[in-house]
């Protein structure tokens, strides 16, 4: 499986068949944020990293440039269990660092900064034609995620998984929300990422498409808009790849811990396997509202899992840990095995006892060393290796 790489180049056209793979692969693109390795404060340094040196990392993943110079994305391989996850995450993560080091920079888990930031474009003719047509927001576009690829055996399953995993999306939200800062304020959300991200045209939640004819006329519907450039710019909160057999579930925040990110791929794995399996029993994708779903989301970026989430099963909200419970419950049968399905259940426990990424953000916020002693803790939890 060969993963997207890079910030949405112009996409070749999905194949129109693949070949059934052995077991569910995944794949990691992760956007971190490079700081002043002294101030802490976003600093401009993705070229001179990248030109640093090879792109492709002692842990087999790759560095690749983002839109911005004041990020860098640490895209991996394919990859199976669980430890091998945490260890290529942990791996990816510590050598862009040190290669940032070499510059006088580092590289932190956070999907927004703390402090106030200008960024700077990354200067590509496609980039440049963004921002004259997107204006504000492409320039003040800063945010960091993470996406999740999942091999499929076909686009027609890849569209049967689309259709029955969009309201689950914003759970996910939730459980990785880690952006609770915007220009060096409190923004009082959970996953402020989510709230700019949403700016693009195409982004957020979407329709269901029913088959892959239905996914390839609403993408194309979208194109004759005019408004978006190209397929690249197709920002649903998840999406077929383009470049490999793979459904790409975008709607998360980058993760502080490495371990909760690598929680967070085995379980949208097992999503994908728990939908893709009702599929083929026949099970109808749920006609849960495109507005409705909207809502849910907006509910966990704002407030994460510190009050109630929109119940996928009821369509109203629940406590948030009993809309966790659903979603754990849901795909419970299809995990690997029962050893990931310990490490699954463990990991999504740990992260509703002490909170997201953005609680410990805001937490550290509130003890009073402002901005920089939250990059600082951050720094410490993205190179945590457990």
């Amino acid at each position: 499986m060969t993963l997207a790489l890079g910030a949405d180049p112009e996409p070749q056209q999905h194949p129109a068949e693949l070949v059934p793979l052995p077991g569910r692969l995944v794949g990691l693109e992760e956007e971190l944020l490079l700081v002043d390795a002294e101030t802490l404060e976003p600093v401009p340094a993705a070229t001179r990293i990248l030109h640093g040196g090879p792109l492709t990392l002692p842990c087999g993943s790759q560095l690749e440039a983002e839109v911005k110079s004041e990020q860098i994305e640490v895209v991996t391989p394919p990859l199976g269990g669980y430890d091998d996850i945490v260890a290529t995450i942990v791996g990816g993560r510590r050598a862009a660092d040190l290669r940032a080091q070499q510059h006088g920079a580092r590289a932190v888990a956070m999907a927004t900064p703390a402090h106030a930031c200008d960024p700077h474009l990354v200067h590509t003719p496609r980039y440049e034609r963004m921002r004259e047509r997107f204006g504000l927001t492409m320039d003040e576009q800063l945010t960091c995620g993470l996406h999740v690829h999942v091999s499929i055996s076909s686009p027609q399953e890849g569209v049967a998984v689309l259709d029955r995993i969009r309201p689950w999306l914003p759970v996910l939200l939730a459980l990785s929300a880690n952006s609770p800062y915007w220009h060096g304020v409190d923004s009082r959300f959970a996953s402020y990422r989510y709230q700019a991200w949403s700016r693009w045209p195409s982004a957020g939640a979407y329709d269901r498409f029913h088959t892959a004819e239905g996914y390839a006329a609403a993408v194309d519907a979208v194109l004759s808009a005019d408004v978006s450039l190209d397929r690249g710019m197709i920002y649903f909160d998840a999406r077929l790849s383009s470049h490999a057999p793979t459904v790409e579930i975008r709607i998360a925040d980058v993760c502080l811990r490495p371990q909760d990110a690598a929680c967070l791929a085995v379980l949208i794995r097992a999503l994908v396997e728990a939908s893709a399996a009702s599929w083929r029993d026949g099970v109808p994708a749920a006609d849960t509202p495109t507005s409705l779903l909207r809502l849910a989301s907006w509910r966990a970026s704002r407030w994460g899992l510190s009050q109630e989430l929109m119940s996928p099963a009821l369509s109203r909200p629940v406590p948030a840990a009993a809309a966790v419970d659903e979603l754990l419950a849901f795909v419970g049968p299809h995990v690997t095995d029962a050893a990931e399905g310990r490490i699954v259940r463990h990991g999504i426990r740990e992260i509703l006892r002490r909170g997201n990424g953005a609680d410990r953000q805001r937490s550290v916020g509130a003890s009073g060393g402002g901005p920089g002693a939250v990059v600082r803790d951050a720094l410490a939890h993205t190179h945590d290796a457990g």
